[in-house]
């Protein structure tokens, strides 16, 4: 059921379904609640799920043109404490791996478990931030076919084929999000810090799920990451998106991981 609050005099959209053990699901950049359609029903058969718009995205309003991961942290906390939850487990995709651990780094000991999907704790690279900086100016003037060309590559050149009318339905809701809210997401990703020592320094259940072939994030870099922080890791054979390139895959590993 849609639902939503009022954070800072903007509206906060989010899900409420099911019953049982609390799983929080933040979506990624150019995403929205829909990402999580194949993966809510499965989940809430014996958990209660929560899935939230970020600021910018989906059904959320804007606030301001830099949403900082604490920021964004602080509307999933406005969200959390309104349903007066205590404790719960927390899955982020992509860019919502980001806030997830800006708010595990907060609250540690409200987290069950936190999963990384297609995500990391490492900071942007130089390369990386320059990149964001060049995007963020030319999406004021050319934002439709940015997003078409940057949200097509996150993909394997075998899933841009097999999944095309998948890739299609997300793209058209990446295309839904305003021009604000990609700029304001990006600054925040550039801008963020490393947050390594989140899934180092606690005891919470730690996973990180990686694609061998993803585009944006190194896989081999992930293997070094779940090392360095004492964190379980799954690999998945294909790219960035893996909620649709490794759907049936992907779902067996988060039953198991909130079990």
């Amino acid at each position: 059921m849609q639902k939503s609050i009022t954070f800072k005099k903007i509206n906060i959209s989010f899900t409420d379904e099911g019953k049982g053990t609390v799983i929080v699901l933040i979506h990624g950049f150019l995403e929205n609640k829909t990402m999580w359609k194949n993966i809510t029903p499965v989940l809430t058969k014996k958990n209660r799920v929560i899935a939230i718009d970020l600021l910018g995205h989906g059904k959320t309003d804007c606030l301001g043109y830099v949403h900082s991961l604490t920021l964004f942290s602080e509307a999933i906390e406005a969200v959390l404490k309104h349903l007066k939850l205590r404790r719960f487990y927390i899955i982020g995709h992509s860019l919502g791996g980001y806030v997830a651990l800006k708010l595990a780094d907060r609250h540690p000991l409200k987290i069950k478990g936190l999963c990384l999907l297609n995500s990391t704790s490492n900071e942007d690279d130089d390369d990386r931030k320059v990149l964001r900086k060049r995007a963020n100016k030319m999406v004021q003037h050319n934002f439709e076919n940015l997003v078409r060309m940057s949200f097509v590559n996150l993909f394997t050149e075998d899933s841009r084929n097999k999944y095309k009318n998948e890739i299609n339905i997300a793209l058209a809701e990446a295309l839904k999000t305003p021009v604000q809210g990609y700029i304001a997401a990006n600054d925040g990703m550039r801008l963020r810090e490393n947050q390594n020592h989140v899934l180092a320094n606690n005891s919470f259940k730690k996973l990180i799920i990686a694609g061998k072939k993803d585009p944006v994030l190194d896989f081999s870099k992930s293997l070094k990451e779940a090392i360095l922080t004492n964190s379980e890791i799954k690999l998945l054979i294909n790219g960035h998106m893996s909620h649709i390139e490794d759907s049936q895959e992907l779902l067996e590993l988060l039953k198991e991981f909130v079990k």
